[in-house]
């Protein structure tokens, strides 16, 4: 059984972590996953949710294995679940992610892989790995700290304390807490919302984002001509701008574009 699902449909590629009740990270399911990033292209995906079985989204990383790995062994597998989350990390396409019950540890990490997180109200976020002597070993702390600042990404390492959705989105790393029973239709239909949209703009937004992640505001000013510019000459944008137009000169509202992702 793999441990990560992918499904395919109108642009939109579902990720869904198969292994409940805790949903762990191991070797299996970093293989899981980029053999399913091996997949977008020819699948035309454009937008990706992912989503997870049973009551949690990832209780972290598979620990079962790690007493008796060798510092080699660790190396190599760490090193591989970071190269391919930095894949992931890196799609420009959106990423949706949507989280229930317990996100913890490297459940965190790959949920603040992605661009937009919805979470239910009752889910719980944390970094367990002060408990047992370690700290997060797939970028967690920093990702953490990018959304939500420096002294509050350190209080949660140090502590390792559960922290509530409200109290993440108020802090800045969640976009939307939304009912339980309602999660997965509203972080779907947001999803496939993003995958009928302009695909090659939004891979420009998240490049400048990148650009200004890296480099602060002048980073993105010197790319933002470059990247943006290019985008005239898509067909989607073709479409929309001689749409508006004709729209403004007959002083009637924009009309809602069949953006094609080219």
């Amino acid at each position: 059984m793999p441990h990560l699902r992918a499904d395919f449909e109108d642009g939109l590629a579902t990720l869904t972590l198969s292994n409940p009740p805790q949903n762990r990270i191991d070797d299996e399911l970093i293989e899981d996953l980029s053999a399913a990033l091996d997949k977008f292209d020819q699948n035309g995906t454009r937008a990706v949710l992912v989503t997870s079985e049973g009551p949690d989204f990832c209780f972290g990383g598979e620990i079962s294995t790690w007493p008796e790995a060798s510092q080699a062994e660790l190396r190599t597998s760490i090193g591989r679940g970071n190269a391919v989350l930095n894949r992931f990390e890196s799609l420009n396409v959106p990423v949706v992610i949507a989280v229930q019950g317990y996100c913890l540890g490297g459940g965190l990490e790959l949920a603040i892989r992605g661009d937009i997180i919805f979470a239910a109200d009752t889910a719980r976020f944390g970094h367990p790995e002060q408990t047992i002597g370690i700290v997060t070993l797939l970028g967690g702390v920093y990702r953490v700290a990018e959304r939500v600042g420096y002294a509050r990404a350190m209080e949660w390492a140090m502590t390792s304390e559960l922290i509530s959705a409200a109290t993440m989105h108020d802090a800045g790393l969640l976009n939307r807490v939304v009912p339980e029973p309602e999660l997965l239709a509203e972080a779907t239909a947001f999803a496939r919302r993003l995958a009928a949209g302009p695909t090659r703009a939004h891979g420009v937004h998240k490049t400048l984002l990148r650009e200004w992640k890296t480099g602060g505001v002048s980073a993105a000013d010197a790319a933002l001509v470059d990247l943006g510019v290019p985008l005239f000459e898509t067909d989607d944008a073709s479409r929309a701008l001689l749409a508006a137009r004709s729209a403004l000169q007959a002083g009637a509202p924009r009309p809602a574009m069949n953006f094609q992702g080219c």
